[in-house]
């Protein structure tokens, strides 16, 4: 029967608070509701930074009852649609139609604008029901069999995801992206599978588009560093900020012990991530973001002088990102990059995010 303040800004719990700290918390939280009414207000003012570059702007979500906040913050669309949601908490793998019917919503509800779909992340963290797919006794499951290496040995899954995916793209622009990928033998493999599968759909009747994009995460910093030899094959990038650290740096993400050392600022992050985006831009092709890092506004200038011209993050962040960018000019971004790139760190390093 306590009163509970969780201040989710320092990380703490407060438990039976007395009257002054009560009306502090209060008052912070009158403050912050106001912020989220202002930026609210900016919804439709578009994401162009004060030079005038355009920016895109999408969204992250998990289950299809995501799509209304997407659209409810104006996004530019769907940058990562984790469908490993619809395989997690349940004692079974859903079939082709199960998943056909969750894909086509969202990408009905997003009329016309874009949705990537993220093929089958499950393993290191997230794992199944499924005790054969020996995803927990890995001796290092970070780095074992999961994403796409996992979807590559069990068919049986992938295919039927696949169709899945390839069905709900007659319906809008659906655009497929592979996790976790290590080498181009996958993703030819992939690619291979799903010019099988159009030409079986073609076979049923069934529509989808022959046109469908693939992309590939980039998280694996030999990826990163051969991102001009993998985007010739590669229809856009994203860049998974999230596992890309973690890898780079050898620092677990997850464990309390080591996360002082998981630094997004790091001049190895910071150059991989230029490099990807080079690589894409000399290509020809789009580079998205779609970690933890494209979703914290301390470091929008940054990413936007790095190159960065097209970010996903959970809806919620979308407003302060898009204000940061309007207040930013590519110059000065620039600058800002070339000190940090050289290890001179004006970027803020306590960012309030986690």
């Amino acid at each position: 029967g306590d009163m509970v303040i969780v201040d989710g800004d320092q990380g703490i719990i407060l438990v039976a608070p007395d009257a002054l700290v009560l009306r502090q918390y209060q008052g912070l939280q009158e403050q912050r509701q106001r912020r989220r009414r202002l930026l609210e207000e900016q919804r439709d003012l578009p994401a162009i930074t004060a030079d005038g570059v355009e920016i895109h702007l999408r969204a992250n979500i998990e289950l299809p009852d995501d799509s209304s906040l997407v659209r409810r913050m104006n996004a530019d669309g769907v940058g990562l649609y984790r469908s490993e949601f619809l395989f997690m908490n349940r004692p079974d793998i859903p079939d082709e139609e199960e998943q056909y019917q969750a894909f086509s919503r969202v990408v009905t509800e997003m009329a016309g604008a874009p949705v990537t779909i993220r093929s089958l992340d499950i393993g290191a963290d997230k794992g199944l029901s499924d005790d054969e797919t020996t995803v927990h006794n890995a001796l290092n499951p970070a780095l074992g069999l999961r994403g796409l290496r996992l979807c590559l040995r069990r068919p049986e899954w992938f295919r039927p995801h696949l169709r899945a995916i390839l069905r709900a793209s007659a319906l809008g622009p659906v655009r497929l992206m592979l996790p976790m990928l290590s080498s181009m033998s996958q993703l030819l493999q992939s690619r291979a599978l799903v010019s099988e599968l159009q030409a079986e759909l073609r076979g049923e009747g069934l529509p989808c588009d022959p046109e469908m994009p693939l992309g590939i995460m980039v998280e694996v910093p030999a990826v990163a560093m051969a991102a001009h030899y993998f985007a010739g094959r590669a229809d856009f990038f994203s860049i998974g900020t999230n596992d890309l650290i973690q890898y780079a740096l050898a620092v677990d993400r997850g464990d309390d012990d080591v996360n002082d050392l998981f630094d997004p600022l790091h001049v190895g992050v910071l150059a991989l991530i230029q490099h990807t985006i080079a690589a894409g831009r000399a290509k020809g092709i789009p580079v998205a973001m779609c970690g933890e890092m494209a979703a914290n506004p301390a470091f929008t200038p940054l990413l936007l002088g790095l190159g960065l011209r097209e970010f996903s993050m959970y809806p919620g962040a979308i407003p302060e990102v898009k204000e940061i960018i309007r207040q930013t000019s590519i110059a000065e971004a620039e600058q800002l990059a070339m000190g940090a790139l050289a290890g001179e760190f004006s970027v803020p390093l306590e960012t309030g995010h986690s």
